[in-house]
């Protein structure tokens, strides 16, 4: 995938997406594999917003169940089950575990409930069974849990995801099917004719200053919490759409359990989860109004404050202190503008097409996603509708690839722990990794002991997969950000093999 910006400006597009998030990047795949010419934008890295702060899952979101939003949970299963058969190197089901104490918000045969519809929703789709749980259940999973107050538990299934690589792997579907994509480029205006329809953008590419003009005849908007600015560029003054909220998650050394928790908090009714992840534990997340810029969303000491001591609540004999977070990130639900509790404003997705012509997708959840971009894909070009790929046909970068690891690993010569960690990351395209290591002993090398990265997945990070700074690679290509190493060795190798 090469960036190349003077494509951008050499032919008019059927269609221009501004927003490399996982909506937009979807989007222009799907466009881009129905035959339309389509052209990505990214102000950032892709998925360097919101698409890359989640809490990690696939999942259906078994707390909408009381909110009565049965629709928005069966799609949700619904395309749960697709991305894990699409990317099951980056999907993985995992177990979660709801323990349910006395007084807490939701008593335990509701959440006996909530799992049953959970499943049955699910249908065919279902990725496990649910199971019910006794107090000495609960503390055989997980040793140490509070057992004081402690009735029982229910057991479901969800899935676990690499939410940036998944957008990533988009990116590249379209690149494959055509699409010119590129990202540090943003959308400073929109040219509009006569009739004041908008046929294109005043874009600038941040890595050179250059000034771009490019054309498109439909543009779909698709970023997320800064959709309420792109607006404020086609309608001055424009009512605000959004009610963006601040989700904070940390990973804390070490794993708790194999098992995941949904918690329920005693001091605001959420919901939050403690998952190991990447060896460590991923806590999170809250739910909080945010009003300032996106650009400057930051963790707080209270976000870290309020997650320690509801995880502690349960998890007594752990001390978290915060001497073990290896770090923190905060992101921005772009959640369509409505009145209450945000964490009871609905997950729901709404696209809206304004005077102009464009297209604006706003809401939503990360598990839609395909749903999401295929009905914005639609709205704007209605003539795809027989090409856009559907279920089983949808596919990614990585998927594919049914030769048994083993056998392809001693055919290629590579240590079999080694094929695991990069088929786990790249699905298929591992083989693609190796190979530019194979004529150079330097790239098999590990770059640090906090992984098994090795070196030619930086130079395969900036050749094929458009990271343009070491930033880009450790935190989104990569995912190293998340691991626990106190030498930061890796960042070191990563700067020099870039340089090179």
């Amino acid at each position: 995938m090469i960036r190349d910006i003077a494509r951008l400006t050499k032919n008019k597009f059927d269609l221009l997406v501004v927003g490399g998030g996982i909506n937009g990047a979807a989007a222009a795949h799907l466009a881009a594999a129905s035959g339309a010419s389509v052209a990505l934008l990214e102000k950032g890295d892709w998925a360097s917003g919101t698409s890359s702060k989640s809490t990690k899952l696939l999942h259906g979101g078994i707390r909408y169940l009381e909110h009565f939003e049965f629709d928005l949970v069966a799609e949700s299963l619904k395309e749960r089950f697709i991305q894990w058969q699409a990317a099951p190197h980056l999907v993985k089901p995992l177990p979660f575990v709801v323990p349910v104490y006395k007084g807490d918000p939701r008593p335990l045969w509701m959440m006996q409930a909530g799992v049953r519809l959970y499943d049955f929703l699910s249908g065919e789709r279902r990725i496990g069974d649910h199971r019910f749980l006794s107090a000495a259940d609960v503390m055989a999973l997980a040793p140490g849990i509070n057992p004081d107050g402690l009735c029982g538990a229910v057991e479901y299934m969800d899935a676990q995801m690499d939410d940036a690589r998944i957008c990533l792997e988009n990116v590249l579907m379209a690149d494959l099917r055509g699409a010119v994509a590129a990202n540090y480029v943003e959308v400073e205006s929109f040219i509009k004719n006569e009739r004041r329809q908008a046929t294109g953008v005043h874009a600038r590419d941040i890595l050179s200053g250059a000034q771009l003009q490019i054309f498109a005849s439909t543009i779909i908007v698709t970023a997320g919490p800064w959709t309420d600015q792109i607006t404020a560029k086609d309608v001055p003054h424009a009512v605000r759409r959004l009610r963006p909220t601040k989700g904070v998650h940390l990973v804390y050394r070490g794993e708790i359990s194999s098992h995941a928790f949904l918690l329920q908090s005693r001091r605001d009714r959420r919901i939050f989860f403690v998952i190991p992840f990447k060896g460590n534990t991923l806590i999170g997340t809250t739910d909080t109004d945010f009003n300032q810029s996106p650009d400057k969303v930051e963790v707080q000491d209270s976000d870290i404050q309020y997650l320690l001591q509801e995880a502690g609540r349960v998890f007594p004999h752990i001390s978290f202190d915060r001497s073990q977070i290896i770090t923190t990130f905060a992101g921005i639900r772009p959640l369509v503008a409505d009145k209450g509790n945000p964490s009871r404003i609905s997950r729901k997705h709404v696209i809206e097409k304004h005077a102009s012509g464009i297209y604006y997708v706003m809401g939503g959840k990360y598990t839609t996603y395909r749903a999401i971009a295929r009905e914005a894909v639609l709205k704007a070009m209605p003539q795809l509708a027989p090409k856009i790929p559907y279920g089983g046909q949808y596919v990614l970068y990585g998927s594919g690839g049914n030769e048994e690891l083993k056998i392809l690993s001693q055919r290629l010569e590579v240590p079999l722990e080694l094929a695991k960690y990069l088929q786990g990351i790249y699905g298929s395209r591992w083989v693609d990794v190796w190979e530019m290591a194979r004529g150079n002993p330097a790239l098999k090398q590990r770059i640090c002991s906090c992984s098994q990265a090795i070196a030619a997945q930086v130079v395969y990070s900036r050749q094929v997969e458009m990271a343009q700074n070491t930033g880009d690679i450790i935190e989104r290509r990569l995912g190293l950000t998340y691991l626990d190493c106190p030498t930061k060795a890796c960042r070191r190798a990563i700067e020099e093999i870039f340089k090179a």
